[in-house]
């Protein structure tokens, strides 16, 4: 697998990146780490609006699900600018009112860094996780992060600054609470969180007020993580990279309910951080990149008896990926934080 790269802006610490449909048309955005604007793109990657000017600190973005075609509505964390500096960290919704973007607290939430919407029988309920709770000084981690879950209404409208949506704890004492991956089984959405305790599957509830499942599913430390068959057989490998903004890119399978691994890369990538999981010509892919060194974006597939990394690009350092269809192309969004561009990538063989 090779890719043709396109950059279509300079964003200074660009960081978040999403799909956005609205107007009859889909459309890219991406958002800034720092002190800095959301920009919306067209498929070809002209930019067409801005979304916001500041503030900036947005780790996650996300539609919101019952948002419609002419009432688009846009989430986003607000004001996490480092580990160190998101104590005012929230989150947020955009409305279009009148042709311009307004922005309603949906609930503050300090050191907020993912968050996601999954659904099940119809129910739609908020999780989020906060990667620490408190510190007292720089790089103090001595204060453990949550997962966090609230029901969402149909209505998002109804939350503000004034009103804010009511959370849940559902797991305390979890240390570096930083990956987060939705997932879908049966026909509902769960989500896996990766901590330095481990990674934890999170389920909604099978009935409206029923209990919440929180298994762990392993105890390796692990910054962020994908949930894909990659060798077919019908079981979910569990791919984790560690430790939190690690070097290293592991492969777990599930043996019997025991997650044993079957495969590390022998290359070192220092502050692996970019991440998405798709399949791609029927083969499932994970597209991951690290922000030191060689800064790379690869693609992992496994090709039958050994998993293969084909590079992708070299010296960008992308902090996040997403890869959609355009078409019958296969295209990834990257926002290459150390370089400050956005980057659009054309798959090929």
């Amino acid at each position: 697998m090779k890719a043709q790269k396109k950059v279509i802006a300079n964003l200074n610490k660009c960081y978040a990146v999403a799909e956005f449909d609205y107007d009859g048309e889909r459309h890219l955005i991406c958002a800034a780490e720092k002190h800095d604007p959301c920009y919306i793109f067209n498929m070809d990657g002209e930019k067409i609006d801005t979304l916001w000017e500041g503030p900036g600190g947005v780790m996650t973005l996300l539609q919101y699900p019952l948002s419609t075609d002419d009432d688009p509505i846009m989430m986003a964390t607000q004001e996490f600018y480092s580990p160190n500096d998101s104590a005012k960290a929230k989150i947020v919704y955009y409305t279009r009112e009148n042709g311009a973007w307004v922005c309603h607290v949906l609930c503050d939430l300090p050191f907020v860094h993912r968050f996601g919407i999954v659904q099940r029988n119809g129910k739609y309920y908020l999780v989020a996780c906060s990667l620490k709770s408190a510190h007292a000084f720089k790089n103090d981690w001595t204060c453990p992060g949550r997962i966090w879950i609230a029901p969402l209404p149909e209505n998002i409208r109804e939350y503000s600054a004034d009103n804010q949506l009511a959370l849940t704890p559902l797991v305390s004492g979890l240390y570096k609470n930083h990956g987060f991956c939705r997932c879908e089984e049966d026909g509902y959405t769960f989500v896996l969180v990766g901590t330095q305790n481990g990674v934890y599957k999170i389920t909604p509830p099978a009935e409206e007020g029923g209990e919440w499942g929180a298994e762990q599913l392993i105890d390796v430390p692990a910054s962020d993580m994908l949930y894909q068959d990659y060798d077919g057989d019908g079981v979910r490998e569990l791919l984790i990279l560690s430790p939190f903004h690690g070097d290293t890119l592991s492969v777990y399978k599930d043996n019997g309910g025991k997650f044993e691994c079957v495969y590390t890369c022998d290359k070192k990538m220092p502050f692996l951080h970019a991440i998405w999981g798709a399949k791609v010509g029927g083969k499932e892919t994970a597209f991951i990149g690290n922000r030191e060194e060689d800064r790379e974006l690869f693609a992992l597939t496994w090709n039958g008896s050994e998993y293969v990394r084909d590079i992708l690009d070299h010296g960008a350092g992308p902090a996040n990926c997403m890869y959609y269809k355009d078409g019958d192309k296969d295209m990834i969004i990257a926002s290459n934080r150390e370089t400050d561009e956005v980057a659009l990538y054309t798959l090929c063989d």
